[in-house]
């Protein structure tokens, strides 16, 4: 639980940031021309432009560009210095930014802020997935890596409710508060990462091979580990021997790791989820939900999105990986096409329809159906599978990939998404369900099942 918590940074920052440029305060004191655009009904083609603006989009954006380009950087440490300092490093560099946010009086140290958050969301982004399944026993394990998507919905569903709170204070100072709270979840990872110890496989891969035992022993809960802890030796003699993990990785042998670490979070980012989770007030507010009901909408998409990851917990491990993403791909299909229907119904082109009441109870339902499907498949599993497919030797490597292409799509769906509703409109949804079929289609023909099998193992399965 303690280690999961490094969730809790990515979530909040997810949660946090649609909310804040949602808040009328906000936008008057960093982005007046996003708010003059609004207001002024001829300064854009259609109501689903009114929030179009790549400077605004940069404030959310700018957090996975860094995370990006940190996260080749942050691949050596856990594998020079243990999962540990990872985790501290990115829970310190996260509150320095929470701070700078908290007290941005312009533009550029808002942005600043936010490239820090980034560089502290590619640490914690490295190290807790792999410290989680390196700590776990196999029968469990996809249970407890699943705590860090866990922790990054609640951090999603506190963002939802702090921002709804905030936006009530009077004097326009609410976003203030909802991003400096983000130094509450970065106090909470450092403290963490000071207690916690590190992981049996890190301590081998460091040469601690007595401590390691120990620790083995401790974790187990039982002093019979010697055929655990002597596969977890073999695995770090046969790393030690690759000195280029990135050449490695390269290597025909690993070409299914590869290729899974490249694709999983690839497909994950463009199921769209990050449409709903960063913008979920801003795409309320554009089909007609006024500004309470567009936070607490947000609120409701987040509390199913905690709920269904707790479903994903219990049955990951008992039905398997594969049935879980397939299962969450058909589901997130229906709903999608069934949103972009129903938008091109009542919005049409221009998207000068409105909702009754009947009609946005049913939409925010649809959405909440495509948010439980992601949030017990694709949301906690695109981290799990990569985290535990990998060799000993080529971990640090396949995560750092892992991590790099998720925050690449990010970025990008983060920095074009106002854009592409302003230019497609209701056919965005149907943009993204293309996807979602094809992901679907290849985890049916590609993806092994690692369900039970100890990730010393996992290239028998690969």
């Amino acid at each position: 639980m303690v280690a999961a918590m490094g969730g809790l940074l990515f979530g909040y920052d997810i949660g946090i940031s649609g909310g804040v440029t949602s808040m009328e305060s906000f936008l008057k004191k960093f982005f007046p021309s996003v708010l003059e655009k609004q207001k002024d009904e001829a300064a854009h083609e259609s109501e689903y432009c009114k929030f179009d603006s790549q400077l605004l989009t940069l404030f959310t954006s700018s957090l996975y560009f860094a995370a990006l380009v940190v996260s080749f950087f942050a691949a050596a440490v856990p594998r020079t210095f243990g999962r540990k300092p990872s985790m501290f490093i990115g829970g310190l560099v996260f509150l320095i930014g929470s701070i700078l946010n908290g007290v941005a009086m312009n533009v550029g140290l808002l942005i600043i802020g936010r490239l820090l958050l980034g560089v502290g969301v590619g640490f914690a982004n490295q190290s807790v997935p792999v410290y989680l399944s390196e700590m776990a026993p196999a029968k469990i394990r996809g249970a407890l890596n699943i705590g860090f998507q866990m922790a990054v919905t609640i951090g999603i569903l506190a963002a939802g409710l702090i921002n709804y709170g905030t936006a009530k204070i009077e004097g326009g100072w609410g976003w203030r508060l909802s991003l400096a709270l983000a130094a509450i979840p970065a106090i909470m990872m450092v403290i963490g990462a000071v207690l916690l110890p590190d992981t049996p496989n890190s301590m081998i891969e460091r040469g601690h091979t007595a401590v390691a035992k120990r620790m083995l022993q401790r974790v187990r809960d039982t002093q019979d580990v010697d055929d655990e802890f002597q596969d977890l030796v073999d695995a770090s003699e046969a790393a030690k021997k690759v000195e280029h993990p990135w050449r490695n990785i390269l290597e025909k042998r690993y070409r299914p790791q590869l290729v899974l670490c490249t694709l999983i979070p690839f497909f994950q980012q463009l199921t769209g989820i990050n449409v709903i989770m960063f913008y979920a007030p801003v795409l309320f507010k554009t089909l007609g939900f006024g500004d309470d009901a567009s936070l607490m909408s947000a609120v409701i998409t987040g509390l199913v999105n905690v709920l269904a990851t707790v479903v994903s917990i219990f049955s990951v491990d008992k039905f398997g990986r594969r049935v879980l993403l397939l299962e969450g791909g058909a589901q997130m299909i229906i709903s999608q096409v069934a949103v972009g229907i129903m938008v091109a119904l009542k919005f049409g082109v221009n998207g000068e329809g409105t909702l009754s009441k009947t009609d946005a109870n049913l939409l925010v339902f649809l959405i909440c159906v495509y948010v439980a499907a992601f949030a017990w498949s694709w949301g906690p599993l695109g981290w799990l599978v990569p985290s535990e497919i990998c060799p000993l030797e080529i971990r640090s490597a396949g995560q750092a990939i892992n991590v790099s292409v998720n925050m690449l799509f990010t970025f990008f769906i983060a920095q074009t998404f106002l854009s592409l509703l302003c230019h497609m409109k209701f056919g965005l949804f149907f943009f993204f369900a293309v996807f979602v079929i094809t992901m679907t289609v290849f985890i049916h023909l590609f993806l092994p099942e690692t369900k039970n099998v100890p990730m010393e193992e996992m290239n028998r399965v690969c």
